[in-house]
């Protein structure tokens, strides 16, 4: 049975899709002017897991995740470089594909611009304006926030509250301070589209109401996105689709923590600004998603340096594992069977981790309960199975790792790859330092022998000798830096 924490609620709820076994999911993308930052990678990752686990799980899933190619920030970036808009926000979807293949996304079912539904959109604003819940006032549309009887019930906020307390925009022509824009009034030299009302473009809140509707339906299923989200956009989502068509918008919402640097939330008003780019120069994307797969979605978290070198570590002992097994050679001299033993690691392993990911997707305690069978695959490996049960030991933690690699999308690489990727030295000039080591070795010269191996632990190169010849491992040296610090 999945539990799932819906934000509307504040409850985990039992999850029972609305349509039998297809799971109908929307979140929102990010504006393209610019780089995409840690925070999305988060929330990229969270919503991948997401759907990848409902997958597992057997559902049919439709997932759609916008790209808003039309904003004032995407405006203002493209006159900085005096380049077209569209050619600015076609540059960073090109920018964003990359970064998201780099971090193992499933591909959305449905990519959709905000740009390609503008007619919905003044469709929209026309019904809301017939029914009384949005007005215009010289070339501009405004939602009526005091006609919609439910506004504040995601972010769980009254009305009297947000007038009192919330920063809102100062504007004369808007009937109640509250009120937000569904489309406005085009400026001199901006991008506009001709409507009822004039040349202009659509408000932010409405692109998402849109764009999700007209490919999804109404209601359905999951609606996600980050914390920073609930209010106002999420809040106004609701509120001008559910007047629209008077139903329900989407049953369950999901929102993702907010990740700190140093304590205080990552901007780039503060300077504490990364992007998944910066990142992935000094870390695999493999190494960042593992990272962010440690904390509950839910919760706030703690970006570090430190954090993202413990994580590669912890993916480097499933790898060293992986390399073990490919170099093991069995012995017949240990006749034990461990066939029970092994069966029931899997089995222990099996339900702890779906325990875990159907409360809530709990990614720690399911990264948990994987590294504990982990532990439990080395001890096996330590007694020296013999052929058959190394063999049963290799085909069940092989099981183990395709179901990782089909919920969380980890573990992507062969060992080989793992290890190669840290090469900071040209092969042909490793294997003839190997070479001279183990001719120092055979002449008894030991002092030169360490001299060397010293020489490529130094640069994160472990020397491993065997029955069969010397071969290595690499770790990846990073720079010496302090929790948050630049990378």
């Amino acid at each position: 049975m999945m539990k799932l924490y819906n934000t509307l609620t504040r409850e985990k709820e039992i999850f029972e899709p609305i349509t039998d076994n297809h799971v109908r999911m929307y979140v929102c993308g990010i504006t393209v002017y610019d780089f995409c930052h840690i925070g999305h990678a988060r929330s990229s990752i969270v919503f991948d897991v997401i759907r990848r686990y409902l997958l597992y799980k057997g559902y049919k899933v439709t997932i759609v995740k916008n790209f808003t190619d039309i904003d004032d920030k995407i405006i203002n970036r493209s006159n900085e470089l005096n380049i077209d808009y569209k050619e600015l926000a076609g540059k960073f979807i090109k920018e964003h594909d990359i970064d998201m293949e780099g971090l193992n996304i499933m591909k959305p079912d449905y990519e959709p611009k905000a740009t390609d539904y503008i007619d919905g959109m003044i469709d929209m604003c026309k019904k809301l304006i017939v029914k009384g819940y949005a007005y215009e006032v010289d070339g501009d549309v405004y939602y009526r926030v005091s006609r919609f009887k439910g506004y504040g019930k995601l972010s769980h906020r009254n009305t009297d509250d947000l007038l009192a307390g919330a920063r809102v925009e100062i504007n004369d022509i808007k009937e109640n301070p509250l009120d937000f824009a569904l489309w406005k009034k085009s400026k001199e030299n901006e991008p506009s589209w001709e409507s009822p009302w004039g040349y202009g473009r659509p408000g932010w809140h409405i692109e998402c109401s849109v764009m999700s509707t007209k490919i999804l339906g109404m209601p359905f299923d999951i609606h996600g996105g980050g914390k920073d989200l609930i209010f106002p956009h999420h809040e106004n989502e609701i509120a001008q689709s559910e007047a629209s068509e008077d139903k329900c918008f989407a049953k369950y919402w999901l929102h993702n923590g907010f990740v700190n640097i140093n304590k205080e939330k990552m901007s780039k008003s503060l300077g504490n600004f990364f992007s998944i780019r910066d990142i992935a120069s000094e870390f695999s994307y493999e190494v960042i998603r593992f990272f962010l797969l440690t904390s509950h979605y839910r919760g706030t978290l703690d970006f570090s340096i430190s954090k993202l070198i413990e994580a590669e570590n912890a993916l480097g002992r499933i790898y060293t594992l992986m390399d073990e097994m490919a170099h093991y050679s069995p012995s017949e001299s240990n006749n034990k069977t461990m066939t029970d033993e092994i069966d029931m690691a899997t089995k222990d392993f099996t339900k702890n981790f779906n325990n875990a990911m159907d409360d809530d997707f709990s990614t720690p305690i399911a990264i948990s309960v994987f590294f504990d069978y982990v532990k439990k695959i080395n001890i096996y490996m330590a007694k020296k199975p013999n052929h058959d049960n190394f063999e049963s030991l290799k085909k069940e933690f092989y099981n183990i790792i395709e179901i990782i690699r089909k919920t969380l999308g980890l573990i992507n690489m062969t060992a080989e790859e793992w290890f190669d990727r840290n090469l900071d030295i040209k092969e042909n000039e490793l294997i003839a330092l190997i070479n001279k080591r183990n001719n120092a070795r055979q002449s008894k010269d030991f002092k030169k022998a360490d001299e060397i191996r010293n020489k490529l632990k130094m640069l994160g190169i472990e020397l491993i000798d065997t029955l069969n010849g010397t071969r290595y491992r690499t770790k990846k040296l990073h720079k010496d830096l302090d929790a948050g610090a630049d990378i």
